[in-house]
């Protein structure tokens, strides 16, 4: 990887290389970053969470135990990082509270690594019900929320009514906290819609004085302190690059930047410092919720996909969608995000098929394009799909890129070529030794 950024240090003559790396989803989600940062987090001395909520769901297996991280930064299992939770993302204290909780019982120090920036937003109880009764409201035109509060927390950021976590340090964050809950109360009444809150309320506070005992910093000169200073950063995304509230399958998206301009706004850093940016994409394509999928498939094989890959969201456990890989999509969120290297995840859940395939263009009103269209909903699209031979040994057990079975080979140096991007690391199972670099 070539060094892009440097400073000169004044007293010591000495060049410092300074760099954040971004890590991101291409897909819908569920791609298996939470694993994938772990893996590279060793390497560097931040991991920086920079968008989404706790809708977000990182699984990770340490030791043959499964964690699943919702706000947290995936770096805490290593001792050398420093995690932060940058302005861009909202939090749910009850959520942070709980997960801090299960990773203090596994023996980690979280006080020593672990850095809240005092501008990230805070999501309320009401934040939840307004959640509940907007998708309601929708009817069968619901875009799938998990109902966690994620939506409506962003819109009071972008509306300039939201709490940060800046304002529980506040001796008047009670008075700001009825004078939000009052607005959201009234908007529930046009839903014409209850929820009892008392119970959420009271876990609330109880959460609220617990994240006043946290490292609260302000994160924009946090992060660029440790820039300063030669440290080098990596900035973790949640949900998947189709996701992107800008440029992906809209209005069946999340409410975030999830691509990698959301590094600069999330965290508080330039564009300047952004050097590479790993992109991470299955060996096969998985949604949850609504909205449109253009390799879903209906049939025995996506059944067979979901039960093989335990396609079930770590979230919310709700079975996800499966289909084959789509080239086209995978094309445009790297065109979007500048993917200078590809890390395909559960490549061994190909393992069960006798022949797999990939998308390499969209057949619309019988012209073929690879381009994603303005609005896949509306779009009648058939897949153009490229078969390659499966490969029947298992490769579970491979420890070694070059020990793959040259069927997978083949379709992996297919990918390549249609992307003009390496496909740098294969992941062949859940464990952190499962990885293959190139």
């Amino acid at each position: 990887m070539a060094l892009v950024g440097a400073v000169k240090s004044v007293k010591s003559n000495k060049i410092k290389f300074i760099m954040v790396d971004v890590l991101l989803g291409l897909q819908w989600g569920d791609e298996g970053k939470g694993k994938i940062v772990d893996y590279f987090a060793g390497q560097y001395d931040v991991i920086a969470r920079f968008q989404g909520g706790p809708n977000a769901g990182h699984t990770l297996y340490l030791n043959g135990q499964k964690v699943v991280l919702h706000t947290i930064p995936s770096g805490v299992f290593h001792n050398n990082c420093v995690n932060l939770i940058g302005n861009g993302v909202v939090l749910d204290p009850v959520t942070f509270q709980k997960e801090y909780n299960t990773i203090s019982a596994l023996g980690i120090d979280l006080k020593k690594n672990l850095f809240i920036a005092e501008k990230t937003h805070i999501i309320v109880p009401t934040h939840r019900a307004l959640d509940k009764a907007s998708e309601l409201a929708k009817g069968h035109e619901k875009i799938g929320s998990t109902l966690k509060g994620i939506g409506p927390a962003y819109m009071d950021k972008t509306g300039r009514n939201g709490l940060r976590i800046g304002d529980v340090l506040r001796p008047d964050f009670n008075t700001l906290y009825d004078k939000l809950k009052q607005k959201h109360l009234q908007l529930l009444g046009n839903y014409n819609f209850k929820e009892d809150i008392s119970a959420w309320e009271e876990e609330f506070f109880t959460a609220v004085e617990f994240l006043r005992g946290m490292n609260i910093v302000n994160g924009e000169y946090f992060i660029n302190d440790k820039l300063n200073a030669g440290k080098s950063v990596l900035a973790e995304g949640a949900q998947g690059s189709m996701l992107d509230v800008d440029f992906g399958t809209y209005p069946f998206v999340t409410s975030s930047t999830t691509l990698s301009a959301g590094v600069c706004t999330g965290l508080g850093v330039a564009p300047k410092w952004i050097r590479e940016v790993i992109g991470v994409t299955k060996a096969y394509c998985t949604r949850v919720g609504s909205g449109p999928f253009p390799t879903e498939l209906h049939d025995e094989t996506g059944e067979l996909l979901r039960k093989t890959g335990n396609e079930f969201g770590a979230t919310t456990g709700r079975p996800r969608r499966c289909g084959w890989m789509d080239l086209v999509a995978l094309h445009y969120t790297c065109m979007l995000s500048g993917v200078t290297q590809l890390v395909m995840t559960k490549s061994d859940v190909l393992d069960a098929f006798k022949e797999v395939s990939l998308a390499t263009g969209y057949e619309i009103k019988g012209k073929t394009t690879q381009q994603v269209p303005y609005d896949l909903n509306d779009a009648a699209i058939k897949p153009v799909y490229k078969a390659f031979k499966g490969w029947t040994n298992k490769t579970a057990g491979v420890r070694s890129y070059a020990a793959l079975p040259q069927e997978m080979k083949t379709y992996l140096a297919f990918i390549e070529s249609y992307m003009g991007i390496p496909v740098a690391y294969v992941s062949n199972g859940p464990e952190r030794e499962q990885i293959l670099k190139k």
